[in-house]
């Protein structure tokens, strides 16, 4: 498991803390409000149905998806009305940063993001700075028996995975936006393996070249971005390993 995957699998796992904050189920519900807009049967609308089961994963009631979706849907008209908005801006070191929020008002969001740039050793970019570097992927990260991490592996990439990390008894399979569903649907029919996270992704084509310094001001403004209230996901180039992370923590 590489680059910022490895982050997002530890940031997952750590839900619990988020939830207590009120942050992680504020976040899913309004990704599940906006994919409702698209139409509020999940059968029928992918993204509303991955924003649904990442919920499910994180323990939120059903009552809160359900009140979710018919806002999203317009059956609830009660509410705040989200706006979709993508930065891009450089970390420390010249890394490399993509933000997705959602926000019922864009100037607060903005001047946040560009405060905790500018307190962090960044700054804010324009639109396309960065992202010719990103690619849409599907990133499922599994645990798996060490025996059979390799035969995994090989069938991940039979069912359509177009790429594998592994450490240890840790495999992350990457998929286009297309074949994520069939690979997820492969993996979850595996007694052997356990989900631990899938999503779909802008995973960085190269990473940042950068020291140990600066890639631990990297990781910390990082985290300081994801617990901005209007942000949903956080992408950045950075290759974190298992020491930065161990350092970090």
């Amino acid at each position: 498991m590489s680059g910022h995957s490895k982050w997002s699998t530890i940031k997952h796992k750590k839900g619990a803390l988020d939830a207590k904050r009120g942050k992680l189920f504020t976040k899913l519900s309004k990704e599940i409000i906006v994919a409702a807009r698209e139409g509020s049967d999940p059968e029928m609308n992918f993204r509303l149905r991955l924003a649904i089961q990442n919920a499910k994963a994180s323990n939120m009631p059903s009552d809160n998806i359900e009140r979710s979706i018919k806002k999203g849907s317009g059956e609830d008209t009660s509410g705040a009305t989200y706006e979709e908005i993508t930065y891009e801006g450089y970390g420390p070191g010249g890394t490399a940063f993509i933000l997705q929020a959602l926000t019922d008002n864009k100037n607060r969001t903005a001047a946040e993001v560009r405060s905790c740039f500018s307190k962090n050793g960044g700054n804010l970019a324009e639109s396309g700075a960065v992202s010719w570097n990103f690619e849409t992927k599907g990133v499922i990260d599994v645990n798996a028996d060490k025996d059979s991490v390799e035969e995994i592996s090989m069938e991940g990439i039979d069912a359509g995975a177009i790429d594998v990390d592994v450490d240890e008894a840790n495999i992350t399979f990457y998929t286009t936006y297309q074949d994520f569903e069939n690979v997820k649907k492969f993996l979850e029919a595996n007694d052997s393996v356990s989900i631990d996270r899938s999503e779909i992704e802008l995973v960085p084509n190269t990473f940042a070249d950068v020291d140990k310094t600066v890639a631990l001001k990297t990781m910390k403004l990082l985290e300081k971005l994801e617990d901005l209230d209007d942000i949903q996901k956080v992408f950045s180039n950075l290759e974190i390993t298992n020491e930065l992370i161990d350092d970090f923590e």
